[in-house]
């Protein structure tokens, strides 16, 4: 674990902060608590943001913020613990206590608000409530106009009650608890049938809950539908198409493609069970990296010819254009060059 500096300040790859308090929200859900060992005031964040969490063994995850933004001297997350998840929540919930100081990333966020919204539809499945009700935090301070509905299987699994049900009182927050069968609960179809002009969907949460708010908004303007997944699940294999896989050659098939640094004309193979970003590091080019998931873009750059087979599920398709996820994104064509 990294130690504070001789000034107590925070070390160049992030923070160490306090854990001041756990809270139990709903059934194997917890909150935490997180503060500056001096009780300094923590790096600024904005509604939807996450950070990373760094582990012994090396590995991060990424837990977003769910307290008010306007908030300098603490961060909140909250973390399901998940029996077939990676690790990390079980060794949350099982290993942290109060008092003990944990390195963490400072904020970054894939997942904001657009400013010139006039309303906003907020749906929450499960866990992915978190960045969401920072966002309800936001828009009930600066009078926004919005309605957040909240999918859980039931009210002892739903999530910070205590602050939504004053708001579920006054028609801004719903709740819909199916008891595990989608099918009686939200119907995400329905609600999502009608556009009112002016307004911004927002959704996060399990891959069945995605699958279905993307299905629903589908007819929705691109620009005004925002996710964030808390899973690569959802990501497909491959979006190319038989046809495609039979122009573009043997790369497709097993043998790989290549990647051309543009700055030396250097070039490299990228094999079926390696990605990119494996492969530079093993020729000593570095690309930091987070979720290693297509979650983050921590490790986007940019490509200057070739054609990609995006797998991310945070760029823009305007970013697509551009820019590649090099933990996850594979190439339809045999070489790209990326500007590095």
């Amino acid at each position: 674990m990294e130690q504070l500096d001789e000034k107590g300040k925070y070390p160049k790859t992030g923070m160490i902060l306090r854990i001041r308090q756990i809270t139990f929200q709903a059934t194997d859900i917890n909150s935490y608590e997180l503060v500056h060992p001096e009780g300094e005031d923590l790096p600024e964040f904005t509604a939807g943001a996450h950070i990373d969490f760094h582990f012994r063994d090396g590995s991060v995850r990424q837990y977003s913020l769910s307290n008010d933004p306007k908030e300098r001297h603490r961060y909140v997350i909250a973390v399901l613990r998940e029996s077939t998840g990676r690790g990390g929540s079980q060794a949350l919930h099982g290993r942290l206590h109060v008092q003990r100081l944990v390195s963490v990333g400072k904020p970054r966020n894939n997942f904001a608000l657009v400013p010139d919204a006039k309303r906003f539809l907020l749906l929450a499945g499960g866990i992915g409530v978190t960045p969401i009700k920072s966002m309800v935090h936001q828009l009930e301070r600066t009078g926004v106009e919005y309605a957040l509905h909240y999918c859980a299987k039931s009210p002892a699994q739903t999530a910070f009650r205590d602050e939504f049900d004053p708001l579920a009182a006054k028609g801004r927050v719903h709740y819909h608890h199916d008891g595990g069968i989608p099918e009686k609960g939200l119907d995400i179809a329905g609600l999502l049938r009608d556009i009112q002009p002016g307004t911004h969907l927002y959704y996060c949460g399990p891959p069945g809950f995605m699958a279905a708010c993307q299905r629903a908004a589908s007819h929705w303007p691109a620009e005004t539908v925002h996710f964030e997944y808390f899973t690569a699940a959802l990501a497909p294999k491959s979006t190319m198409s038989g046809a495609e896989i039979e122009a573009a050659g043997s790369h497709a098939l097993g043998i790989g493609f290549q990647v051309k640094i543009a700055s030396t004309g250097a070039v490299f193979t990228v094999p079926n069970d390696k990605s990119i970003t494996k492969v530079l590091a093993e020729h000593g080019i570095v690309i930091e990296t987070s979720c290693e998931a297509g979650l983050c873009a921590t490790c986007k750059v940019r490509y200057l010819s070739g054609e990609v087979d995006h797998r991310d599920l945070v760029l823009s398709e305007e970013e697509h254009a551009e820019y590649l996820a090099t933990c996850i994104s594979r190439a339809k064509s045999s070489l790209l060059v990326l500007d590095l």
